[in-house]
């Protein structure tokens, strides 16, 4: 549950921090112009611009982003989980598991035949006999 509460939080911050980070102008251009960034005095964010809370919410969820990739990392941990890499390792040792059943298929086919074998006899006395008749 609180695992599921922090990678919540965490990819609502990493979505905020992209949209704070994109808004912001570089040399009075940008996005950020159209909220009052570019030299508009009457705009959404006052005459100074978008700049100063830009910077602020960045800050802010750059901090928050890292705390919860902090917190993720630390609770996530703290479940028993093995990697794959370790269970392969505990398979290949033979550790707490049943001996491995492989099925091998031969590499070479040619001391298998295409026709089929019939009674007693063997595919080239069944042959023979047909070209007598």
């Amino acid at each position: 549950m609180l695992y599921s509460l922090l990678l919540f939080v965490h990819i609502i911050v990493s979505i905020l921090l992209v949209v704070s980070v994109l808004m912001q102008s570089s040399k009075g251009g940008g996005l950020a112009g159209t909220f009052g960034g570019s030299g508009m005095s009457g705009g959404v964010f006052g005459g100074r611009g978008a700049a100063p809370f830009l910077v602020k919410a960045t800050t802010t969820c750059a901090i928050l982003f890292m705390i919860t990739s902090i917190s993720l990392n630390l609770v996530g941990s703290s479940t028993k989980s093995e990697s794959a890499l370790e269970r392969v390792r505990m398979e290949s040792s033979g550790v707490g598991s049943e001996p491995a059943v492989t099925t091998e298929m031969p590499l070479s086919t040619e001391s298998q035949s295409s026709e089929p074998i019939t009674g007693g006899g063997t595919t080239d006395d069944a042959a023979g006999q047909s070209e007598e008749k």
